[in-house]
């Protein structure tokens, strides 16, 4: 497996994409603060601070691992640069020097982080593996509470300014780059599973994603405005109940207990907006039962807003958002068949679970206990 040229380009366009959503998120907090509108500034600024922390918390751990398994002492310089929310950096910095070696200048010397001796276009793209992960959590930790504020915000008065356009679209380009670019290198980390290759796969798997996605975004926001303690509640009880499913599948991705149960409250969030396979087994019957609880979910908040005597919309706007969620959950769904159907990678293989647990990759790593398709 190689580390290319190509590769190297998108890495430097998903910290552009990451530094554009940090500042954008900023711009629109203050500009939140601004307006009088304190609550939906603060609000933004703690999703930042939520989805921040967690990653630094992970990107961490995952460095004293490294440390540990080479053999060396740890570093109390990488516990600063984390506490001062400099962790992704840092390792966007180790990442793409090696990289750039790597690609242009077709460097194969062992990188002293590391003594033992292995593949250096192996070594980057387990590197930029873990930078996928964790811009993962940031995008379903902050970008998705985001998206849903701004989405709400835009609704609530009809017009948006600038800003909030603009973190809408950062958000959402944020969400399908991270989920896409995640699918993509964790396969090519894990060298006993077929690569997702080829426009059409990856395009197929974003527009699943992103459909699903805004059709339930959208469903929040309508109940949201139709009762605040209703929408919480619910999102709380399916926030839990991904929790227990990730009890209940017995994740092995951290080695601290600690820092396990913190990955199964995150693994929880994220099957809150859209599903993933967390323990790497054949998931037919549970994504079926997801996207069944989905979809009556999503046809509830509609008629219970149909029924209500509810004067925030008129009509023609809410007719006009109703067509926009049921569209594009039909869409989302038909493009889920689809890859599933015939674009999947593993679709000409046997029918079997996908052996992440069981199967031992070539070198032992972090990314064959995590988050897999």
């Amino acid at each position: 497996m190689k580390y290319t040229k190509l590769n190297f380009m998108l890495s430097v366009l998903g910290i552009i994409i990451y530094i554009t959503d940090l500042i954008v998120d900023i711009w629109v907090s203050v500009r939140f603060f601004c307006e009088g509108r304190n609550v939906f500034g603060i609000l933004t600024v703690s999703f930042m601070l939520f989805g921040t922390l967690v990653v630094q918390c992970f990107s961490y751990s995952w460095f004293k691992a490294d440390l540990k398994k080479a053999g060396q002492e740890n570093q109390h310089c990488f516990l600063l640069l984390h506490c001062l929310q400099g962790g992704v950096f840092t390792r966007y910095w180790f990442a793409l020097k090696k990289g750039y070696h790597v690609a242009f200048k077709n460097s194969s010397k062992t990188d002293n982080f590391m003594e033992e001796q292995i593949d250096p276009h192996k070594e980057v793209i387990d590197r930029m593996t873990d930078l996928s992960m964790l811009r993962l959590f940031e995008t379903y930790l902050e970008g998705c509470p985001q998206l849903v504020l701004q989405l709400y915000t835009f609704l609530e008065h009809g017009q948006a300014n600038f800003s909030q356009y603009a973190a809408i679209m950062v958000s959402c380009c944020a969400i399908s780059w991270s989920t896409v670019d995640y699918q993509v290198a964790l396969r090519k980390s894990l060298p006993d599973k077929n690569l997702l290759s080829g426009f059409c796969p990856r395009f197929t798997y974003l527009f699943y994603k992103l459909f699903t996605l805004l059709s339930w975004m959208l469903s929040v926001v309508l109940l949201l405005f139709l009762n605040v303690n209703i929408a919480l509640f619910l999102l709380l009880f399916l926030w839990f109940l991904g929790i227990l499913w990730a009890f209940k599948k017995q994740t092995q991705f951290c080695a601290s207990i600690s820092m396990e149960f913190l990955y199964r409250i995150v693994v929880g969030f994220i099957l809150t907006f859209t599903f993933f396979n967390i323990k790497g087994q054949n998931t037919k019957c549970p994504m079926f039962c997801y996207y069944i609880v989905r979809v009556l979910a999503t046809g509830g908040i509609l008629v219970v807003f149909w029924v209500s005597p509810v004067s925030i919309f008129n009509s023609d706007y809410f007719m006009s958002i109703s067509i926009t969620i049921g569209l594009t959950l039909v869409l989302g769904i038909i493009f889920l068949i689809v890859y599933y159907g015939t674009l999947h990678p593993n679709r000409n293989e046997e029918t079997k679970p996908d052996e992440i647990d069981g199967k031992a990759a070539q070198r032992d790593c972090r990314m064959k206990y995590f988050l897999m398709e």
